[in-house]
């Protein structure tokens, strides 16, 4: 299309072209600026991301508003492929997780996601237009997150009933005007910013953005939270699996994996009898059970390629698993089933697969048992390599087990041992079952 029209330069003050010259004509696709109602509007020929040929606006009060407008949507259509319709924020980002995050990714990542996003994101920045989408809107944006209470925005305490016979179910802080002040933390405020990052990343790959806005704002300077210590001494960790073998808690070899191997606690729920090798002394990890929306998932893949590595079981171990294993055939037993020594290492009563929360409230009731100091389940990883140096592991076994890539960083944990009494209590913990009766 090929439209005759006057250039800012061949007009006058009123948008005519000037007397003596005649208008030059524009190349075919440049489109047009034209009065439109109380201002102007013009339009480009564009390719869209698609592939399709289709007019591209702009709209302004005057005609050199629209003139730079014009001007900057010629150099867009220069450079490549430009979409004539741009979604907001919340629109994208609903798109971005159901039809690119969620068929190609983790649920554990999908959620994480969507969960940044449904809470932090859309709620400040989902009306905003894409490509009108600022490194100042972003910036102001996480700027004020570390002083937004989210039990006010989220409305967590006033979707609280106001009556309740348990004071723990009614309304008890920001609904009655007594803000909690539950400052979201650096690290939840980063994890809110990557979720924008890796869409707007994705929306430059479609050519819809040509650059992330949200890469270039800055995470806002918060002081760190003092936290007591999280992990436990070599003692506390004797002490607590001292209580759990005495008392035969039947989490026992999962506290001993956990403490000793250093697995997670999605690891140790989704081990499998399959990878453990108690002949050889060795146990594979590929699995995690995790519940992500409201589903529990037995998912293959570990956090790491080195997470799945073949791992040689200490003493400890050994003697924890065969426990465990006696007391699973006793339970099937009782239920009238044949155990065939196949399936989770670690289930239910019933056979079935143990909830992850559940874990954690074992966890914590163990460690008021033992009468040693609560720590979250996580934590007790740190205390891995200490635990290896106790119990008189080899180093090159130990950084086997610790997944470290120098022997002399495993030798910095064996240069602080605890002292022979708790050595040898850790040793008597790893000796071998002496009767098919000592344990069930």
């Amino acid at each position: 299309m090929t439209t005759a029209l006057a250039t800012p330069d061949d007009s006058d003050e009123h948008g005519k072209p000037a007397k003596g010259r005649k208008p030059k004509r524009r190349a075919n696709g440049e489109g047009s600026i034209f009065p439109y109602r109380n201002g102007y509007a013009a339009y480009v020929w564009v390719t869209t991301p698609t592939g399709e040929r289709k007019k591209r606006w702009a709209y302004g009060k005057t005609r050199e508003a629209v003139h730079t407008k014009y001007v900057k949507l010629l150099g867009e259509a220069a450079k490549g492929p430009v979409p004539t319709s741009v979604p907001t924020v919340e629109r994208y980002l609903t798109y971005w997780l159901s039809d690119v995050i969620e068929p190609n990714r983790e649920p554990q990542t999908y959620a994480h996601y969507e969960t940044m996003a449904r809470l932090y994101v859309v709620p400040a920045l989902g009306r905003k237009r894409l490509d009108r989408l600022t490194v100042r809107d972003v910036q102001t944006w996480l700027n004020q997150l570390p002083n937004a209470c989210q039990c006010c925005a989220q409305g967590k305490d006033a979707a609280r009933p106001e009556r309740h016979t348990d004071a723990r179910k009614r309304q008890r802080c920001c609904a009655i005007g007594r803000c909690c002040k539950s400052y979201p933390s650096r690290r939840t405020i980063q994890a809110a910013r990557n979720t924008l990052r890796a869409a707007l990343s994705h929306a430059q790959a479609e050519e819809i953005l040509s650059r992330n806005v949200a890469g270039m704002a800055k995470l806002p300077t918060m002081r760190k939270r003092a936290r007591g210590k999280s992990s436990w001494s070599v003692d506390e960790a004797r002490r607590f699996l001292e209580s759990a073998r005495s008392q035969k808690d039947p989490l026992y070899a999962a506290w001993v994996l956990i403490l000793v191997l250093g697995l997670r606690k999605g690891e140790v729920l989704g081990l499998r009898w399959e990878d453990v090798n108690l002949d050889a002394g060795e146990l594979s990890v590929s699995m995690q059970l995790q519940r992500v929306r409201g589903e529990l998932i037995h998912k293959e893949r570990t956090k790491t390629e080195d997470s799945t590595d073949v791992l040689p079981l200490p003493e400890i171990c050994v003697t924890a698993l065969r426990i465990r294993q006696k007391r699973q055939e006793s339970e099937c037993t009782a239920r009238n089933e044949r155990w065939t020594g196949k399936g989770l290492v670690f289930t239910t009563r019933t056979g079935r697969p143990i909830e992850p929360r559940n874990v954690n409230r074992s966890f914590a009731h163990r460690c008021a048992c033992a009468d040693v100091r609560p720590i979250r389940v996580h934590d007790t990883r740190h205390t891995c390599g200490s635990l290896l140096a106790a119990l008189d592991i080899h180093p090159r076994t130990a950084m086997q087990i610790l997944r470290h890539s120098q022997i002399g960083i495993t030798m910095e944990v064996y240069t602080q041992v605890p002292n022979e009494v708790t050595r040898e209590a850790l040793k008597r913990l790893g000796d071998r079952l002496t009767s098919p009766t000592q344990h069930d």
